[in-house]
């Protein structure tokens, strides 16, 4: 019998899934978009003998599942559950107990684990870190996407820079993209690397949103550790410091000399990860 587990990320976008080994590791990945997504990733991850998958969705019906699945035994828990999950067991907060995991890249969510467990809420919604309200300003694409997603999503940081360059503002990031259509996140970035200072100032609004945000979370749980993961945390060579700045100016004083910030080092494979030590868990 293998003892490896599959793990999925399933979302609008499509799905991901990675082969998970006993200690945590991420073996083989696959990836797909469309109708049939979640069979086309697990039948390309699964080798013989595997019968445990986790998959980590905001909505899936069990029909679909087990349609999917084709007899394998599957486990569904929330993205921000999973992340979480993956940070406590091989990621950044590693052997914590209560810990926060911010996720933020084409999506943004949360997890938080107390004593040790994931906890979902009421009504299985808690880290809906998306509409974290940080903004008094109400703009329309906030009812949309939440006010935290649509300042920091992948989406939104590159829709902030675009709107500075039809304001007036010259960026290279424009040539970089070809047309204002096409700027990405990852384009922002790139930018602010090379010195592009309307860049650069996109990457600051967005350390200092992420911070205010990391800073009410930890504020709300007073958790050991908090994780920034997602894309955003593969940028950490721009955002670690100023991230950590606003923490430090948001947090309550007796909370600051406690406070400790990771930024995840599982890359975009940790809800799949966290997905798959839940099944694996619930399968024991």
């Amino acid at each position: 019998m293998s003892r490896h587990t599959i793990g999925v990320n399933l979302s609008e976008r499509g799905a991901s899934a990675v082969l998970v080994d006993a200690d945590g590791t991420a073996v083989k990945r696959a990836a797909a978009s469309g109708a049939g997504a979640l069979a086309r990733v697990l039948r390309e991850t699964a080798p013989a003998g595997v019968r445990t998958v986790g998959v980590a969705t905001d909505g899936i019906s069990r029909g679909e599942l087990d349609e999917a699945l084709g007899g394998a035994a599957g486990h569904v828990c929330s993205p921000g559950a999973a992340a979480v999950t993956a940070e406590a067991w091989v990621g950044g907060a590693r052997g914590a107990r209560d810990a926060v995991c911010l996720w933020i890249g084409d999506r943004v969510f949360a997890g938080v684990m107390l004593g040790g467990s994931p906890w979902l809420g009421a009504h299985g919604l808690a880290g809906s870190a998306a509409w974290l309200a940080l903004n008094p300003v109400e703009r329309q694409d906030y009812r949309k996407f939440g006010s935290l997603a649509a300042e920091v999503s992948n989406t939104g940081i590159a829709r902030r820079l675009s709107w500075r360059i039809q304001s007036g503002d010259r960026s290279a990031v424009l040539e970089q993209a070809g047309d204002l259509a096409a700027i990405t996140a990852a384009h922002v970035f790139d930018g602010a690397r090379n010195g592009d200072g309307v860049a650069i100032s996109v990457v600051r609004e967005t350390a200092k949103y992420v911070g205010m945000a990391l800073a009410n979370l930890a504020s709300a749980v007073d958790p050991e550790v908090v994780v920034l993961a997602g894309d955003l945390a593969l940028a950490g060579d721009l955002l670690l410091d100023p991230v950590a700045n606003e923490c430090a100016r948001r947090l309550p004083p007796a909370i600051l000399p406690h406070f400790r910030l990771e930024f995840s080092p599982l890359g975009l494979d940790g809800v799949g990860i966290g997905a798959a030590r839940l099944a694996a868990l619930a399968s024991a």
